[in-house]
Order: C-alpha cells, then sequence, then structure tokens
C-alpha cells in the first residue's frame, strides 16, 4: 500500500536527480509505524510472566525468544529488526542490557526504550562516550539484589540523556510492580 502510493508520488513528481522521491522515502522511513520488542531476561523466554502478560493483554508486542551470550543474542535482535526503524525495546534484566547495546550500535532504529531493572551491571559494560538522547524509561526495585539500584542507576544516567528513573518497592523480577505499570500509556497502544 505505502509502495503504491510511493510509485504515484514518483510518476507524479519525477524530476531528473529524483532528489524528490529520495525526500519521499527519507520521511517515510521516519514516519513508519512504532514496532514494539518485547527482550526477556537471561534464563527466560517468550513464555515466561512478562511476555505472557504482553501476549494476552498487548498482543502488538512481538515477544521474540532469544539464546545464547550477549553476542548471539544481538545478532538474533539485529536479524528480527533488519528492516525496521522506530522502535520501542521493553528490555527485562539481560533484555535491558540487549536493548542498551542495540540502541547504542544502531541509534537511528530506536525510538525508546523502557527497561525494567537492566543488568547494566553485567560483564564488562562501559557507558558511551557521548551519551544517547531518545527517551528511556528505566524501572527497578529498592529491593534488586542483581541489578542493584545503586549500581545500575549510574551507569544509565552515564548512558542516556534523556532518562526518566522510577524506583519501585520491589525485587529484581519486579512481579509485585510490573502489572500495576500503565503499559498503555508507556506503549501507547492505539487502534491502527
Amino acid at each position: 500500500m505505502l509502495s503504491d502510493q510511493l510509485q504515484a508520488i514518483e510518476s507524479e513528481h519525477r524530476t531528473s536527480d529524483r532528489s524528490d522521491v529520495k525526500k519521499i522515502l527519507d520521511i517515510t522511513k521516519i514516519m513508519q509505524p512504532e514496532k514494539i520488542f518485547f527482550l526477556h531476561g537471561l534464563d527466560s523466554s517468550s513464555r515466561g510472566t512478562k511476555a505472557r502478560y504482553f501476549a494476552a493483554n498487548f498482543p502488538r508486542v512481538a515477544c521474540p525468544d532469544f539464546s545464547g551470550d550477549l553476542k548471539e543474542r544481538l545478532k538474533q535482535l539485529k536479524e528480527i529488526c533488519s528492516d525496521s526503524n522506530n522502535l520501542t525495546l521493553i528490555g527485562s534484566s539481560f533484555g535491558g542490557l540487549m536493548a542498551t547495546c542495540f540502541a547504542l550500535e544502531r541509534p537511528h532504529k530506536v525510538a525508546r526504550l523502557i527497561l525494567l531493572a537492566p543488568a547494566l551491571n553485567y560483564g564488562n559494560y562501559c557507558p558511551p562516550k557521548i551519551t544517547l538522547t531518545l527517551p528511556v524509561t528505566l524501572i527497578i526495585g529498592r529491593h534488586d539484589t542483581i541489578t542493584p539500584a545503586d549500581k545500575v542507576i549510574p551507569l544509565a544516567e552515564k548512558t542516556f540523556s534523556n532518562l526518566e528513573v522510577q524506583l519501585a518497592d520491589d525485587d529484581h523480577m519486579l512481579h509485585n510492580s510490573f502489572p500495576q505499570l500503565d503499559w498503555s500509556d508507556y506503549i501507547r497502544e492505539q487502534q491502527r
């Protein structure tokens, strides 16, 4: 449908250097519908609690399965998102680290991040020299002993300049606070 519209515009506005068509194609990249992915944690899957919640309540949220180490999982995510822009990535724990690394490598593809107890304290994660400006919501539990807020929040502040932090009265799994979050607002669920 969009390609038919572009062909019609192209034939109507044909120029010798095709610059008008290029401008239209650039605009359509920006105007792509938002795609939303939930990235599960290291020992979870698309059958985990959070993924099942999204499947039941927000079917627009894709919940792919990932396996392997961080490098392998990022490769899988890059393949899944290769033709997509305007991405919202919701990452839980190791999935939050994945979302962060993906956004650092491909900031032009990511519209925003929602990080749930992201494992920024994992391995050799190091914040970039220049912070990312995309909007990021970080939700982390006060009682999280796996990704402690006092370690993760400073790393997030060094990574993102447009960061909103929500400290929940919860642990790493966020089982108490996760279903209470206003997901309709976070993912802007709309009939499309």
